[in-house]
């Protein structure tokens, strides 16, 4: 082809780097430099602005310029004595239902998702009941409650222990009649937005911090539930301004709130328009504050949910600032207690777990996953299990720390079951309790998909299980960015995890499962959800690990690396053990057909 390029008048000639026309040409930039851009038009666009402000101009002529408003009457009572009470009895209706309408809707959207039938039945009738019944009538009930029970008591069932019994007509007034109709109106639809926004949250999330032996409450405290509020925020508030306008209902008990007191005035002045426009102001106002209130806490919850840094407010800064001031003064403290000559972290030489596999079968409904598979793996050792997908590598991985329960034989660490405790020739399946403690002392893991918790900085990622065992927060700290160091992530502690690429969210997963100093580390594929590019960046760690003492067990496709690392191959396929033997062998010289029709395919 020639290098001739046809000239169309009008345009400038494109060619090589360093020749007349190409892009970088100064010539040609200079030439670009000075033209003019003309937007385009946009017509509808300008006609729909133009209807917008004639609509606006219109609706306020007509609500100004009409007297029959009252607008003279409407300042007279806006802020009148009997008004503000009103409002306030709404204010005070609206935050106790709220308040304890949440409080009880927690425990209810835990109740919904718990794996107790019978419990999450109950919580199931109660939202079923108090979702289907209209507030006025449930108010009504509950006020006429002593036509019923003409005595509420409270105490030991089947004993005459009372700790309340008293008259349900003094008890129940028409204010609590009003609060507690509204709590339980306001629990039942909001346990359900609750239970909305836990099922939202990723079930990695719920793995992750079950691998890292956090305690079930923990879990739900600082894993689970702020990442569920992002889901929740929007239908919660949702139902708080629901709330605040409900409120109007108590007017069937006659109790003077905003709209009951706004009803009885112009009732006696005739002045109904003004006054409900007095009502109504009153109301836009709360709902405005709500409204903003909403913006700032969900901007909160939003922190860590995109790349983007989100714009904190002013007090985020300033609670940012404190937090630093004293993590800084942990560090220091930390620096001054701790023995100069003794190494922490990453770096401290480790004492691998020795891992033994008895004889394991697994099943997913018909599916054998795992069959009758035994393997000793050495304490300090490396250990790469190999195999096509569906063969059972992942799952084999997961039964070692329990987060699959197999369904014959059983798995020790150091003579330790992970999920067991053995008595003769007895298992007994240990609680999740102990289960999670057991995996905090003796067994870490790094999952295929990174499992973050995109909520929490990368240096509270870090530091989140160890705190949860009981080291003083000073020392996680210093710890943690050691390990950071270590991976080459020093400078990203206080970023989100969603601002790193795939090689470095890796990194800190690793540097995240190694901070509880566990006896045996496992990766379940690594690097297959990475770029090539990044492949390196983990497996570099990874084979800096491998010089730790950790016992390592590795899932992966990456042959090359498994030679170098592994001090023994396992092959699987079909849920068994193929062949088992050291890199040179299996990789080698493989003694089964399956293991050389495999290496055939992939080397």
């Amino acid at each position: 082809m020639s290098d001739t390029t046809q000239q169309f008048p009008g345009t400038v000639p494109v060619g090589r780097p360093g020749h007349p026309g190409h892009p970088a040409d100064d010539t040609a930039g200079a030439e670009y430099a000075h033209y003019r851009i003309v937007p385009a038009k946009h017509h509808a666009r300008t006609a729909g602005t133009v209807l917008a402000i004639a609509l606006i101009g219109i609706v306020l002529n007509s609500v100004l310029g009409n007297p029959r408003w009252g607008w003279g009457v409407f300042a007279e009572w806006f802020f009148a004595g009997p008004v503000l009470e009103g409002l306030a009895r709404t204010l005070v209706l609206t935050g106790l239902g709220a308040l304890f309408g949440f409080a009880l809707a927690v425990p209810l959207a835990l109740a919904r998702v718990s794996r107790s039938p019978l419990l999450a039945g109950c919580a199931w009738a109660f939202i079923w009941l108090f979702r289907s019944i209209p507030p006025i009538v449930l108010l009504l009930l509950l006020n006429n409650l002593g036509y019923l029970y003409e005595t509420i008591w409270i105490g030991v069932p089947f004993t005459h222990i009372a700790l309340l019994n008293q008259s349900t007509t003094d008890l129940i007034s028409p204010f609590f009649a009003a609060a507690l109709g509204l709590t339980l109106n306001h629990a039942a639809f909001s346990a359900e937005a609750i239970r909305g926004g836990i099922l939202s949250v990723d079930h990695g999330q719920r793995e992750a911090a079950a691998a890292l032996g956090l305690p079930g409450t923990r879990q739900v405290r600082r894993i689970v539930l702020p990442q569920a509020m992002r889901a929740i925020l929007p239908t919660a508030f949702n139902d708080v301004i629901g709330l605040a306008k409900g409120t109007s209902v108590v007017y069937i008990l006659a109790m003077p709130d905003l709209f009951y007191t706004v009803q009885i005035i112009y009732h006696r002045n005739l002045e109904v328009i003004p006054l409900l426009m007095v009502a109504t102001v009153w109301y836009l106002i709360i709902l405005t504050v709500l409204s903003a209130i909403q913006v700032h806490i969900e901007r909160f919850y939003a922190r860590g949910a995109t790349r983007e840094q989100v714009v904190a407010s002013p007090l985020a800064a300033l609670f940012k600032h404190w937090r630093n001031a004293r993590a800084a003064a942990r560090l220091a403290t930390h620096a001054q207690t701790s023995d100069a000559g003794t190494t922490t972290g990453w770096a401290q030489r480790r004492v691998g777990g020795k891992v033994g596999i008895h004889n394991v079968s697994k099943s997913f409904g018909a599916l054998k996953v795992l069959d009758n598979i035994s393997l000793a793996i050495p304490s300090g050792s490396v250990t790469v299990i190999l195999g096509q997908s569906g063969s059972g590598k992942s799952t084999l991985l997961r039964s070692i720390n329990h987060l699959e329960r197999v369904d014959d034989g059983f798995i020790d660490i150091d003579g330790d079951l992970i999920g067991y405790r053995r008595d003769g020739r007895t298992l007994y399946e240990l609680k999740e309790k102990d289960v999670l403690q057991r995996r905090r002392a003796d067994v870490g893991m790094v999952f295929q998909s990174f499992n973050l918790f995109p909520h929490l900085s990368v240096l509270d990622n870090i530091v989140e299980a160890p705190l949860a065992s009981g080291v003083p927060r000073g020392q996680a700290e210093a710890e943690a960015r050691e390990l950071l160091a270590r991976v080459g992530l020093a400078d990203k502690a206080d970023a989100w995890p969603r601002q790193l690429s795939g090689g470095q969210q890796q990194r800190v997963a690793i540097a995240r499962a190694l901070a509880l100093k566990p006896k045996v580390l496992l990766f379940d594929e690594p690097t297959s959800a990475l770029d090539p590019e990044l492949v390196n960046e983990v497996l570099d760690v990874i084979r800096q690990l491998a010089r730790s003492g950790t016992t390592l067990i590795i899932v992966t496709h990456e042959i090359g690396f498994a030679r170098e690392v592994a001090d023994t191959i396992v092959f699987m396929d079909g849920g068994r053990i193929v062949e088992t033997g050291s890199p040179a062998s299996v990789l080698g010289d493989p003694a089964q057909a399956r293991t050389r029709e495999f290496l055939s395919k992939v080397l």
